[in-house]
């Protein structure tokens, strides 16, 4: 019999549609249940070097004012703002007529004593031989001795008088008490200045070195001592290396070395100074600048370091890492983490040395799920450093 054209068309899509839908049939089938493929950094322990970010102020190695200790018109200025002055350079120069006038009068007053003296002195040797042969009364030639002690007390106290005019005559000249850069003159030539007046006439600074003050949070003070107290730790303490960042993150090309710490923990922020000197022979760092401290906390061994990219969160924000456990299976752990160094967390509890944890593939597996893991190396940085920045607007740190 013969089929019609029609349909023979409706017969055929019929069994495309329904050869169709046993091929989806089949490819929508149970997916394969063989072991996840995961790339695993198996764990190590080793030596880090704890440091911490601490923002701060430079402040200058030593600062002197440059005031008068004697009265007068200031004649001349001898030095340019802003240049470097040492120690005992004349800065200023008063008016020294009056000095000079005091100090020849008393030059004149003890060659008078002095000659007084030497009289006195004769008169007393030629007493006393006088006296041996009873030319000269007992009375007469204690009276000549006793003359000769006054013209002596009368010279001391003439030079004394000389000493006390040459001192004031060179107080015309004002000099520099330290070597450094000097500010700007708050008095121009032609000035009264005044012996004891508060107003420094200038500011000399010694900026290299240069001091460089942070603030530790006392906290953060307690918690490291904790660590060294129980062995986790070798603090650099004092004499520590000192790396300084500028306020645009560039690093300064000299380290300074921790000096002191402060004694007294300031009640309003709960924190103390530390002061770092670090060397400036250029002149680079200038008093008052923004920078950044790191410091060297010290060293601390048997530390557990694991990849960042192996550690996730959980929706409390608690830190979890996947681990090839038994069997090959994957485990849930529950972490700790305090600090990075580089692109690794410092684990302090949830992990150990030889725990092989997932850094690859986290999206493919999960907990209980059987893995195949491929091993990638742990890099071992010769000299790892971890760093805590601590947070504080700047002018915190002054």
């Amino acid at each position: 019999m013969k089929i019609p054209s029609l349909l023979r068309w409706t017969l055929l899509v019929v069994l495309a549609g329904a050869l169709a839908g046993c091929g989806a049939k089949a490819a929508g089938g149970p997916p394969h249940m063989g072991p996840v493929p995961v790339t695993v950094v198996t764990l190590a322990s080793q030596s880090i070097t704890l440091t911490r970010d601490l923002p701060g102020r430079t402040r200058a190695f030593l600062v002197s004012d440059v005031r008068p200790q004697a009265n007068g018109i200031i004649k001349q200025r001898l030095f340019t703002e802003g240049g470097m002055v040492h120690s005992g350079e004349t800065l200023y120069q008063l008016d020294d007529a009056l000095y000079k006038a005091q100090y020849d009068s008393s030059a004149a007053a003890l060659a008078r004593a002095e000659a007084t003296l030497e009289s006195a002195r004769l008169n007393a040797r030629r007493s006393a031989a006088l006296t041996k042969i009873d030319a000269v009364s007992a009375q007469d030639n204690e009276t000549a001795v006793a003359t000769l002690a006054q013209a002596e007390a009368d010279v001391a106290a003439a030079r004394a008088a000389l000493e006390t005019s040459r001192v004031n005559l060179g107080y015309t000249r004002i000099t520099a008490p330290i070597s450094g850069r000097v500010g700007p003159s708050s008095v121009t030539p032609g000035a009264l200045v005044l012996a004891g007046q508060t107003a420094a006439l200038a500011t000399v600074q010694q900026l290299d070195p240069i001091y460089v003050e942070v603030n530790e949070s006392s906290s953060e003070w307690l918690k490291l001592r904790e660590e060294v107290s129980s062995g986790r730790l070798q603090a650099g303490g004092a004499g520590a290396r000192v790396e300084i960042l500028l306020e645009d993150g560039t690093r300064y090309p000299q380290d300074g070395r921790l000096q002191f710490a402060d004694v007294s923990v300031d009640p309003g922020t709960g924190s103390f100074i530390l002061r770092a000197i670090v060397p400036n022979p250029k002149g680079a760092l200038l008093p008052g600048m923004y920078v950044h401290a790191v410091l060297d906390e010290g060293v601390r061994h048997d530390t557990v370091l694991v990849p960042q990219s192996a550690v996730s969160r959980d929706l409390s924000g608690a830190a979890t890492a996947l681990v090839v456990g038994a069997a090959d299976r994957a485990e849930l752990r529950p972490l700790v983490v305090s600090r990075t160094v580089g692109d690794a967390w410092v684990v302090e509890s949830g992990l150990k040395p030889g725990d092989r944890v997932i850094v690859e593939g986290l999206q493919k597996v999960q907990p209980g799920a059987t893995v195949a893991a491929t091993e990638r190396p742990q890099p071992q940085p010769a000299a790892a450093r971890a760093t805590v920045t601590a947070p504080g607007p700047a002018a915190d740190a002054g």
